[in-house]
């Protein structure tokens, strides 16, 4: 294989969508599987939509996911500049020299004039195409056209015959011209249409492969037949299975997040969402679905994405998630996690390093229970603020027995009488005192975790106990025991 070189070319218009980070990253995998280039280039040509707020969070989530670009924006390049937006030279060169060579032509038809022509061709029951009137004007006809102060496009001609889209993917797929309407390569206000400026773009960047959502193979044999009237040698051509919701619609924001940058506020990580991305559309050999990255770069071809639609279950993402919460870098993920932990108003900001210690054993303590940050922070809540209520089925289940706040106050007593207040020592003590009074450690246990943290689920009771501290374990219990005896007898 020749020298590979892709790009990843978003407009910034918005965030950047879960599926265009999807295309992204597997142009970014071809790139790093074949020692080639990741050109990262922004289509900004339209200048009403496209804005600066934009252009920096695609940039900002491209880094954050580590998709890392050896050409573009911040980084530069032999092939530059790369936003469109400062390329118009190279666009109005070529469209000139199409021009010259009778490849295309200035239209003046108004905007009127061909709503109004659709609306006749579409009541006889023909297709609503341009009739291709200003194809054959003379020059008399454009000097008096000009002269009314039309403003005109530039249309590509498109000739006769069948145009064919190789596909990696997707095999051979053959288009008749006939169905190709002669559109629009220069708008009259002089900027390039989508598919007159990416071929320009990627021959002058020297693209050797697009890949690309299968939505956009429909612009393929336009493309097709750009390279071919310029001259260009054809690059390879990959489109992608589209990725769909759970009701096979297309992804929205009724499904749930849809930008990167959404998934990163509500806590997932960067390595979930990139491992998720990867098995949407692309079958790695085996069973795994937890893939290091180093393994997916080894291991990834375009030979083995499906034409099928990729189902998009954000169930599934968060049970990775979950999977490289626990397994990360304990430091990293208390890092990740502080900011939430800050969001909720649990911790101070900035956090003082004195405390930095007993944050990361907290963070220790909960994730092996949560899916991503934010829950880390819902989890870890009892440890920074006071218990100001009780889960209302513990109530019914624990607090509700004859006897309880009488064994709270017992179990209290022997947790102050504790030489030193550790998990292994508190432990210890509540089951020799169960065995004294001839009960199950559940009757023990389950009352003083309602008590100290106001749920019935968590980490083990002795671990909370022990982060708690033995002032703060001392004084919920009494006021658990309190609550009762006021609340429930």
């Amino acid at each position: 294989m020749s020298k590979v070189r892709v790009r990843f070319a978003p407009s910034p218009t918005g965030s950047l969508h879960i599926g265009g980070a999807r295309t992204a990253l597997f142009n970014w995998l071809f790139a790093r599987h074949h020692g080639g280039t990741f050109v990262l280039r922004i289509d900004d040509t339209d200048t009403e939509r496209s804005t600066d707020v934009s252009y920096r969070e695609i940039l900002a989530a491209m880094r954050w996911l580590g998709l890392d670009w050896d050409e573009g924006p911040e980084k530069g390049g032999p092939y530059g500049p790369y936003l469109q937006s400062r390329r118009m030279e190279f666009y109005r060169r070529e469209a000139a020299r199409l021009l010259n060579e009778g490849k295309a032509y200035l239209c003046y038809c108004t905007v009127e004039e061909l709503a109004a022509r659709r609306k006749i061709a579409q009541a006889e029951g023909r297709p609503p195409m341009y009739d291709r009137r200003c194809r054959y004007l003379t020059p008399e006809d454009r000097t008096r056209l000009e002269k009314e102060g039309r403003q005109p496009v530039i249309r590509l001609a498109i000739p006769e015959g069948t145009t064919t889209v190789n596909d990696i993917v997707r095999g051979e797929v053959t288009f008749d011209n006939d169905t190709i309407d002669d559109f629009i390569i220069v708008k009259s206000n002089g900027m390039p249409t989508y598919n007159f400026a990416t071929v320009v773009d990627d021959h002058f960047m020297k693209i050797s492969h697009i890949i690309r959502a299968e939505e956009h193979l429909s612009n393929t044999p336009k493309q097709i037949l750009v390279y071919k009237a310029l001259g260009y040698e054809l690059p390879a051509f990959a489109h992608v299975p589209m990725i769909l919701a759970p009701d096979r619609s297309k992804l929205s924001k009724r499904h749930g997040a849809t930008s990167v940058e959404e998934y990163r506020d509500e806590g997932y990580l960067p390595e979930a969402i990139i491992n998720y991305l990867a098995l949407l559309g692309w079958s790695p050999e085996g069973e795994e679905e937890i893939i290091p990255l180093e393994k997916m770069i080894a291991a990834f071809s375009l030979e083995r994405v499906s034409k099928n639609a990729a189902i998009y279950d954000t169930k599934k993402l968060t049970w990775i998630n979950g999977h490289y919460l626990r397994e990360g870098d304990l430091d990293r993920i208390t890092r990740l996690a502080i900011p939430f932990l800050q969001a909720k108003g649990l911790l101070p900001e900035p956090l003082p390093e004195k405390d930095y210690n007993h944050v990361k054993a907290v963070v220790a303590a909960v994730r092996d229970r949560v899916k991503t940050l934010a829950e880390v922070a819902d989890a870890a809540s009892y440890f920074f603020t006071e218990v100001t209520s009780y889960d209302e089925k513990g109530v019914r289940k624990y607090f509700s027995k004859p006897g309880v706040a009488d064994l709270l106050d017992e179990a209290r007593e022997e947790l102050a009488s504790l030489p030193q207040f550790t998990a292994a020592a508190a432990e210890e003590a509540y089951r020799t005192l169960a065995e004294r009074k001839e009960i199950n450690t559940g009757q023990l246990f389950h009352p003083t975790r309602l008590a100290v943290t106001g749920r019935t689920m968590g980490p083990g009771l002795f671990e909370i106990l022990e982060l708690l501290g033995r002032e703060t374990v001392l004084t919920r219990m009494s006021r658990a025991a309190k609550w009762i005896r006021e609340n429930l007898t």
